[in-house]
């Protein structure tokens, strides 16, 4: 093991949630303003994870007051203090920009269920 990976896997953060592109999530972050540190939500859409290791980001897009609103942020941060899935979606891409370019209505995405993988297992027995 070289040194790189020694100060990565210094710097990883655990406990963190597992989430995927489709997934709701709120991520609530450190903005600091001035000599104050507030925490600021940002709930959305994940529409693609990047990268490997401590380097690694995850973008989320919302619609705020009719305009989509994308930040990325990194995912072993300090700043990002907590990730909350909301809910689970049902994707068949690893990268969600195709919801750019659609409306509101039809940018939703279908609920991924643990039904669904039970129902697949069970036909396979």
């Amino acid at each position: 093991m070289n040194v790189i990976d020694e100060i990565e896997k210094a710097t990883m953060r655990k406990g963190l949630p597992s989430f995927r592109p489709g997934d709701t999530v709120a991520v609530h972050y450190i903005i600091k303003e001035g000599d104050r540190d507030r925490i600021q939500v940002f709930e959305g859409v994940v529409i693609a994870k990047k990268g490997g290791g401590s380097r690694e980001t995850f973008t989320v897009r919302k619609v705020s007051y009719g305009v989509g609103v994308e930040r990325i942020f990194p995912l072993h941060s300090p700043l990002v203090k907590k990730i909350d899935v909301k809910r689970k979606g049902k994707v068949r891409r690893a990268k969600l920009y195709y919801l750019r370019g659609l409306s509101r209505k039809a940018s939703r995405i279908k609920e991924r269920t643990i039904f669904d993988k039970e129902i697949k297992d069970n036909s396979q027995s």
